[in-house]
């Protein structure tokens, strides 16, 4: 759902050199690569043989922040490693179609009513068979659970086998986001059998239908997953086993792509594709996301700055989001609204008032009705980049607007226990990013705190809004389009949350170890989504 992200801070001088992009797929400073297919950045070599080892480095470890939980886990970052584990009924596509995974097909009879018909075959990693018992388990499991992803499933009215090999979800009304919710680690398959007779603690142990399973876990430093004997597609996965560091600094990630010690990291300054540009067997990519950077106000302080919707709006009104895209993200992020930029169905940030109202000087004139011409406060923000890059372009945006911004940059967890570790919420203005998902639809939710929970320190309920993002989820075809833009103008004009740019991430490989497979768009924060087909071109 949220995620943060450790450390460097450079000038905006430095970003906006930085800023150019050689093209699609490409990060900046990066060849460009070889075609791959539609839809995707590359594509694995079947012909390679299987076997061999993925050492992988990621920048944090918060796969059990809630213990191991997949149904509690709320990061993308959780998402990305429990999904080596877990699998779902169903999957996304490289176009954000929904794909089978653990349901080979399903069939809706009428508008509220799915009936999933289960792959045979399918076992846990301790080798019993899944059935139909376990999906209506897990899912009834989630719906009484305090997970935050049971606002995403929408109204569910029940959750009963269908024969012994289908499964059937009726609900209360039509719901567009369903299936899309469906393709997360949340609503993973689990088993049910295990947890009901208390032989298996999901806190504690992970155990699904994946293609692999956990050999050790040290909090914050590593993971190691091995292949999983009972896994239900032949040939899959490829490579023997996944080593997962946890490297905090970037430039010990780039040194490990360098000396070969890491064959596949994740990097996030946009300057660090230019110093591994003449790196030999290196490759650098650009995978867009529908993840998305957003300001929160917060307006449920005490004497909040951010109480009157005058002066949330001026805010609003004096972010350049093209410019951040270009110089924080290097070009490669885009202006988005509430409904993230990418996918189908999406409304065009640059209709929205906040683009069209007259930016610094209208917002000038706002500030002034609201009697906060001196508008300053502290925007608290995380060290990982390029989160320090995009809290500058906004302190020097706003800047242009008389408003004062001091920059409060922390490590991730004391950023999180400020801004979400008391209600209300103490801080005044704070920088995150949301997952964005597979349907333009879902993240909306999160903007009524009433559903989402982890906001109502800092953000009240708007009526208009709620009743907006309620009537987009209800809504199909054209009409879903015009409810989903609607849903964009409230979000705008209440302003308590305010999207920014999409968070594009950058991968690196080394090309004479992996032949790897990556989605040209990722919506759930997994660049290990493809996994499973990665092939190593040597032992490792």
């Amino acid at each position: 759902m949220r995620h943060t992200r450790p450390a460097v801070g450079v000038t905006a001088l430095v970003l906006l050199a930085a800023a150019c992009s050689p093209g699609p797929g490409a990060a900046p400073g990066a060849a460009t690569p070889a075609p791959a297919k539609p839809g995707y950045l590359a594509v694995a070599d079947p012909a390679l043989p299987g076997g061999g080892t993925l050492n992988f480095q990621v920048h944090v470890d918060t796969g059990a922040a809630t213990g191991l939980d997949p149904q509690l886990a709320d990061v993308a970052t959780s998402w990305q490693l429990m999904s080596l584990v877990y699998e779902t009924l169903v999957t996304v596509g490289p176009d954000f179609s929904i794909q089978p995974m653990l349901a080979e097909r399903w069939e809706t009879p009428d508008p509220t009513t799915y009936v999933f018909h289960l792959r045979e075959g399918v076992k846990f990693s301790n080798g019993r068979a899944m059935t139909a018992d376990d999906v209506v388990g897990s899912l009834k499991r989630l719906l009484a659970s305090k997970s935050v992803w049971v606002g995403q499933l929408g109204p569910v009215k029940s959750v009963a086998k269908d024969g012994d090999a289908a499964v059937r979800v009726t609900l209360k009304e039509p719901y567009a986001p369903f299936l899309a919710a469906l393709a997360n680690v949340p609503a993973a398959v689990l088993p049910m059998k295990e947890v009901e007779d208390k032989s298996v603690d999901l806190a504690t142990t992970m155990l699904g239908t994946g293609p692999y399973v956990v050999g050790e876990h040290r909090q914050d430093v590593s993971w190691s997953f091995r292949r999983n004997p009972e896994y239900w597609a032949q040939g899959r996965p490829a490579l023997d086993a996944v080593n997962v560091t946890i490297a905090p600094e970037e430039a010990a990630r780039i040194a490990a792509l360098q000396n070969g010690s890491a064959s596949m990291a994740t990097l996030g300054n946009v300057d660090s594709a230019g110093m591994l540009a003449g790196a030999a067997n290196v490759q650098v990519l650009s995978q867009a996301t529908t993840d998305f950077y957003y300001l929160m106000l917060n307006t449920q302080a005490p004497g909040s700055k951010f109480a009157d919707p005058r002066v949330r709006q001026a805010v609003n009104l004096a972010m350049n989001r093209t410019q951040i895209a270009e110089v924080a993200t290097g070009g490669q992020g885009k202006p988005t609204g509430v409904t993230p930029a990418g996918l189908p169905g999406a409304c065009d940030p640059a209709t929205l008032p906040s683009a069209t109202g007259g930016g610094a000087e209208a917002a000038r004139r706002l500030l002034a009705e609201a009697g906060a011409q001196n508008l300053s406060f502290t925007l608290a923000i995380y060290s990982t980049e390029p989160a320090p890059a995009v809290a500058q372009v906004i302190q020097q945006n706003l800047q242009q607007a008389g408003i004062t911004v001091k920059i409060e940059q922390t490590d991730e967890a004391t950023w999180a226990g400020k801004v979400y570790g008391k209600a209300p919420a103490e801080f005044d203005a704070a920088l995150s990013w949301f997952a964005g998902y597979a349907d333009a639809g879902m993240v909306t939710k999160w903007w009524n705190p009433d559903v989402a929970g982890f906001n109502a320190g800092f953000m009240k309920a708007d009526a208009a809004l709620s009743e907006a993002i309620d009537a987009a989820g209800k809504a199909t075809g054209a009409a879903r389009t015009e409810a989903l833009a609607k849903v964009c103008q409230e979000a705008d004009r209440d302003a308590q949350m305010i999207p920014l740019v999409t968070r594009p991430v950058t991968v690196a490989y080394r090309t004479d170890a992996l032949s790897p497979s990556l989605y040209a768009t990722e919506g759930y924060g997994n660049v290990l989504r493809l996994l499973p087909e990665i092939r190593a071109k040597k032992a490792q």
